[in-house]
């Protein structure tokens, strides 16, 4: 596993824009599937969006595409969600995920074995 620590979190006004960071530890960064997730008060986590290990697959959530994109700095450890064309539909808390050798990655929870902390994303209207 490794460990995840998001920011860029915050408020802001619909339409808007946030870029939100998760930084990995460890030297193995490049090998690890990543992804992001977001939660609401007793609801399921839902899949944003997830990118391959070295940067040159993605695949987004039907609500978000073509608003978020996400990207990621191997050489920094670092992935990236930027979003654009913020609603306050997308307020949630948003969570960063890696997956380890044995897992797969993908749009479920269960493909990601390591989690940060999550950071809240508000959008007023």
């Amino acid at each position: 596993q490794v460990q995840l620590v998001e920011s860029g979190g915050g408020l802001v006004q619909a339409g808007g824009s946030l870029r939100l960071s998760c930084a990995a530890s460890g030297r193995t960064f490049s090998s690890y599937v990543t992804g992001w997730f977001r939660q609401a008060p007793g609801k399921e986590r839902e899949f944003v969006a997830a990118i391959s290990r070295s940067g040159g697959s993605t695949d987004y959530a039907d609500s978000v595409k073509g608003r978020f994109t996400i990207s990621r700095d191997n050489a920094k450890s670092t992935v990236y969600l930027q979003m654009n064309s913020l609603k306050p539909e997308d307020t949630y808390v948003y969570y960063c995920a890696a997956a380890g050798p044995r897992y797969y990655g993908g749009r479920t929870p269960n493909g990601y074995d390591s989690w940060g902390q999550g950071t809240q994303v508000t959008v007023s209207s």
